[in-house]
């Protein structure tokens, strides 16, 4: 009896690994959310008074004085903030292209699935957290789950931000590209992008632990059947 309390009290214990996992899932789940949102992703020199490019995110670009390049003439300047796909800036849609190259529809993409599955994780933690425990039915399922979309999730960032530094501050794009470099937005992704994937790691060890907790409750409870059933 003493035997199976102690069984019954470690299966309801979760690992070290599954307590440190809820950490990196929100850790992974506010730097995402606020890569994805906040427009610094390629941000200008401060000190350099003449240049063009302000600062440069997934959604929103920022310029002091952006020359149209459908203009030869260069006499429309784009000033401000403003979301990719305002419909009231003049001549605005019509440098989307430039805007928006075949390189960052890719970033936008892969990004995207990642802040979709660092949201679904943050949604399954709490359930994990809050709701489940060992003794449901798909405890070790959910476990799982929340592992390998933190694994996609966290491959798909790591394209995502490979993509994006490799192409953003290329001569052919931004003006003013000596001048600019990545930003703290860009950062944030990129560590989301790790911690997305230490939480995965994380959680697929708690997965194999709580399996083998249960495996190990199940074989001991039908010991004692067969130790009860002799007596």
């Amino acid at each position: 009896m003493v035997d199976r309390r102690y069984e019954d009290q470690r299966m309801k214990k979760r690992t070290l690994a599954g307590n440190v996992a809820i950490g990196f899932v929100l850790m992974t789940f506010v730097l995402i959310a606020v890569a994805f949102s906040t427009p610094s992703w390629l941000v200008s020199d401060y000190r350099i008074t003449g240049a063009r490019l302000d600062r440069f995110g997934l959604w929103t670009h920022c310029f002091r004085s952006l020359p149209d390049p459908v203009d030869v003439n260069q006499r429309r300047f784009f000033v401000g903030c403003r979301w990719i796909y305002d419909p009231f800036t003049t001549g605005y849609d019509q440098i989307k292209g430039f805007l928006v190259p075949p390189f960052l529809v890719a970033t936008q993409f892969f990004f995207t699935i990642c802040f979709i599955g660092a949201l679904l994780s943050a949604i399954l933690t709490l359930l994990y957290f809050l709701c489940c425990g060992p003794d449901m039915k798909q405890y070790v399922t959910l476990i799982k789950l929340n592992a390998w979309i933190l694994l996609v999730g966290g491959l798909a960032g790591g394209i995502a931000v490979i993509v994006f530094a490799c192409c953003a501050n290329r001569s052919h794009w931004m003006p003013g590209h000596d001048n600019n470099f990545f930003g703290w937005s860009f950062a944030l992704g990129c560590i989301g992008t790790v911690a997305a994937l230490v939480a995965s790691t994380l959680f697929f060890v708690e997965g194999y632990v709580q399996d083998s907790k249960r495996k190990q409750l199940k074989d001991s409870q039908m010991r004692f059947e067969m130790e009860h059933d002799k007596i």
